[in-house]
């Protein structure tokens, strides 16, 4: 609200620096939306300009926008005359007036309109004036409201400020002195006679700055090949002319034309022939194509994969690379699966690994890929490696032959199924020959397939690939779906899946053998070497919690400690050296060794085990042994007594409930046990039957107990085992003989059958004992045969070596053999060969050499 009455003097004093802010505010705000298209329009005029917008349009199309521009603006202009106001005081006063509680501004400018004359009236009135002055004190300028989005709701202004920003960035004020040459005349005004510009632009992948032609001297210029001249000449045509023998062109354009474009194809002179103008001798630097080569052997590491290190460098930098594998025919084996013309395939393309970060035009790199499942692995082929420049030029590597390196198979039954797979992704002629030969290979599964899963899955794929040959060729899709079958059956063969510590650690001894006899590279000795160290350290690991389970903690974990100690890792690293060094025969033996201690070490975990299996059967018989005789006794005080059979065994329970109770507790016990509850057990007393008939019960409950017992019995195949089954049989029939005489009330009969069934358990018992110590003997006995010969006197450990001076278990000798033990083990393997030549030996004896052969 503006003031009715002038300010006073003292107030507009205190009031002097808000009130000018805010009327400048109110000044800046009008502007802001009155002239708020006329620099929208600037903008982005400047930033096209900036841009050369007008360099790249055609001269006509130039003329339209510029008057359309010019027309724009003056609209502008005269809108923005049109609307804008300038701001009075009283205007300023009230925007400031309405920023104070109370608008103590409007107070102040007021006058008391009634009670001037009463004195109580004109103190309050006084008061009211005191008051609104302090808030005056407390006065701010008052901000403007610059918030045009109701005005421009498309965001124009944002538009043109983000394009002279961009301008900026990527614009040059140069390009604005071009709009001249637009008005005929106007250039040569300004300039005041012909003139020129130009530069040079390198390719952008150079991270070359631009040349500009106007702050060069006339001198020589060097720039990379590919770079773009421009030239503009400004004034009358032919005032100005350029020639250029830079491009190479045989079709120029007119040397007087305004505007020159052309590439530097080669060296040359760049010349400005008339006023002001200059020349400049240009030497063009090549931008030469990229080299790759290989710098190592390929390689094949773990699981099979490739590996191979090659280098690669360009001028600017590598954009591009692959590897191309092609199979290189001349170098096959044409023979067996091979000999037919091999389906068409394409070569073997991948992406070589590039740096991500950093500089490629000089780096090294290794390709990494798995072939293994690829037909060619393993096969003769030739790699040529190809890298690619921003120009698009190519460089190439000579090609490289070799071995496609896959994954190697040492287990004889997997590589025949690898090898049947090759062939048959071959060619899919070779499909009956394929069927043919995997039904030889699985003609005798019987140890030769490690589960009858994989045989039945082979038979299976056989089946699929006969099916249909006789009506149809094999398709391309049949042919992929039983090559990875194959495939996968091989991978479990060689790998299996195996939950047993000792199957895995058996597995991976036969693929090291394999690979012994077969030959292998580095990698591959220590790929399985590696496995090798993994199993065995899982089966000795099994060992020892076998032995805590059978209450051998101690021992158990004192033998674990000795198979993991150094000797044993030393016989490992002498395996794998021996490898290496191609001494195959040294290895297969001191394999042999290492596979003879841990058998002896099976061989004293499974006397452990049979020791407790021993000793739970004889306590298992002495509780038997036990309850009979407790049953023997009830059944004899009953017959003294001399009572009637109803009476009799109630009595004999009640008299003695806790012999009854342990005797029948006892039973349960043992019998129990995958049966459930004994038949008869308490059913005497609760049924409220004769004393007979409840003997006769327990008598059966013992019966069956021992039933289960003698199933379970160690020393099978012995004389004394034998013996104790034989004896614990006949107990059995005495058992049975008492049970029935019980139920028929004859308590003498059961007695005499009783008694007999004792005298047999005992002599049972004391069979099974020597039974079971005969076995202990006959395993200490063979862990001290394979000892190698050690004195009896001595102490063995489960490896069977000589225990060590300090007296505790293990050796303080090299397990490893002397080079004296190596040369007779050399000289005796070659009298054997000498001797399996000659063919007028004996049969037999020739025979027995060449087994001799195979196993060492």
């Amino acid at each position: 609200m503006t003031p009715r009455h002038p300010l006073p003097d003292a107030a507009r004093t205190g009031l002097r620096r808000p009130l000018v802010l805010t009327r400048a505010g109110m000044v800046a705000e009008r502007i802001s939306r009155t002239f708020w298209p006329l620099w929208t329009i600037c903008l982005a005029t400047l930033a096209a300009l900036m841009m050369g917008l007008q360099d790249v349009l055609p001269l006509e199309v130039s003329w339209v926008l510029s008057l359309g521009v010019i027309v724009t603006a003056a609209w502008a202009i005269w809108h923005g005359i049109r609307r804008f106001r300038w701001p009075s005081e009283a205007e300023a006063l009230a925007r400031l007036d309405a920023t104070l509680p109370g608008r103590p501004i409007a107070a102040l400018s007021d006058q008391m309109a009634i009670g001037g004359n009463d004195p109580a009236s004109r103190a309050l009135w006084e008061a009211h004036v005191t008051r609104m002055a302090e808030r005056i004190r407390a006065a701010r300028p008052a901000r403007p409201d610059l918030r045009m989005a109701a005005r421009d709701p498309f965001a124009l202004r944002y538009a043109a400020l983000l394009a002279f920003a961009m301008a900026l960035l990527f614009g040059s004020f140069w390009h604005v002195g071009s709009v001249t040459q637009i008005a005929p005349g106007g250039g040569q005004a300004a300039a005041g006679g012909p003139s020129w510009e130009g530069w040079i632009e390198p390719p952008a992948y150079t991270g070359l700055p631009s040349l500009y032609l106007a702050d060069l001297p006339a001198d020589s210029i060097d720039v990379p090949e590919g770079s773009r001249v421009t030239l503009r000449l400004y004034g009358e045509v032919g005032d100005l002319t350029v020639n250029e023998t830079v491009s190479g062109t045989t079709d120029p354009e007119p040397a007087s034309a305004p505007q020159h474009g052309f590439p530097v194809a080669q060296s040359g002179v760049i010349e400005v022939d008339g006023p002001g103008g200059r020349a400049w001798q240009v030497a063009m630097r090549p931008d030469a194509p990229p080299l790759v080569e290989v710098t190592g052997d390929p390689e094949r590491a773990t699981g099979g994969e490739f590996r191979q290190a090659f280098a690669a460098r360009d001028d600017f930098g590598v954009v591009t690379g692959e590897a191309r594998i092609m199979l290189d025919m001349e170098r096959v084996d044409r023979r067996y699966g091979l000999a037919p013309a091999p389906d068409p395939r394409d070569p073997i393309v991948v992406d070589l690994p590039l740096p991500i970060s950093g500089d490629r035009a000089d780096f090294t790199g290794t390709l990494v890929e798995t072939f293994s499942e690829h037909p060619w692995a393993n096969l003769p082929v030739t790699i040529t490696y190809e890298v690619e420049d921003e120009r698009g030029q190519t460089g190439r590597s000579q090609p490289y032959e070799m071995d496609l390196a896959g994954q190697r198979y040492f287990d004889p039954l997997a590589q025949a199924l690898v090898e049947q797979r090759r062939d048959l992704l071959w060619s899919r002629d070779n499909a009956r020959r394929v069927a043919d030969v995997l039904r030889a290979v699985s003609w005798q599964p019987a140890g030769l397939f490690p589960s009858e899963t994989l045989y039945l899955r082979l038979r299976v794929l056989i089946r699929r690939l006969e099916a249909g040959l006789d009506v149809a060729p094999l398709t391309a899709e049949q042919q992929d779906e039983i090559a990875a079958e194959l495939w996968a059956i091989a991978q479990e063969i060689e790998f299996g899946d195996l939950n047993d510590a000792r199957e895995r650690l058996e597995r991976a001894q036969d693929r090291l053998s394999e690979a012994m006899e077969n030959g292998a590279d580095d990698a591959e000795i220590a790929e399985l070497m590696q496995e090798m160290r993994e199993a065995m350290n899982d089966y000795i690991e099994q060992l020892a919690r076998e032995g805590q389970e059978q209450g051998d903690q101690q021992q158990a974990q004192g033998e674990m400690q000795e198979m993991t100690g150094d000797q044993l890792q030393e016989m490992m690293d002498e395996i794998q050296r021996l490898m290496e060094e191609d001494r195959m025969a040294e290895a297969q033996r001191l394999m042999e060794q290492l596979n003879r201690m841990l058998e002896n070490m099976r061989v004293t975990q499974g006397q452990q085990r049979q020791q407790g299996e021993g000793q739970q059967a004889m306590e298992g018989l002495q509780d038997t042994l036990r309850d009979q005789q407790e049953l023997s006794d009830d059944s004899f005080r009953d017959m003294q007594e001399g009572q009637q059979p109803g009476q009799q065994g109630q009595q004999g329970q009640e008299g003695r409930p806790s012999q009854q109770g342990q005797g029948q507790q006892g039973s349960r016990g043992q019998g129990q046990q995958g049966q459930g509850q004994q038949p008869g057990q308490g059913q005497g007393t609760e049924q409220g039957q004769g004393g007979e008939q409840s003997l006769a019960d327990r008598q059966q409950a013992l019966r069956q107990e021992l039933n289960r017992q003698r199933g379970d019995l160690p020393g099978a195949g012995t004389e004394e085992g034998e013996a104790a089954r034989e004896a614990l049989g006949r107990a059995d029939s005495a058992m049975e003989g008492a049970e029935e005489a019980l139920r028929e009330g004859d308590t003498p009969g059961a007695l005499d059958r009783q008694a007999e069934a004792l005298e047999a358990l005992r002599e049972g018992m004391r069979n099974l004992g020597e039974a079971i110590a005969q076995e202990q003997q006959q395993g200490r006995g063979q862990s001290q045969g394979q000892a190698q010969g050690a004195p009896g006197g001595q102490s063995r450990d489960p490896l069977g070596r000589q225990a060590g001076e300090s007296g505790q278990m293990g050796s303080d000798q090299q397990l490893t053999g002397q080079d004296e033990v190596r040369r007779r083990a050399e000289e005796l393997l070659g009298e054997i060969r000498r001797r399996s030549g000659e063919q007028d030996r004996p049969e037999r004896e020739l025979d027995y050499l060449r087994r001799l052969l195979e196993r060492f």
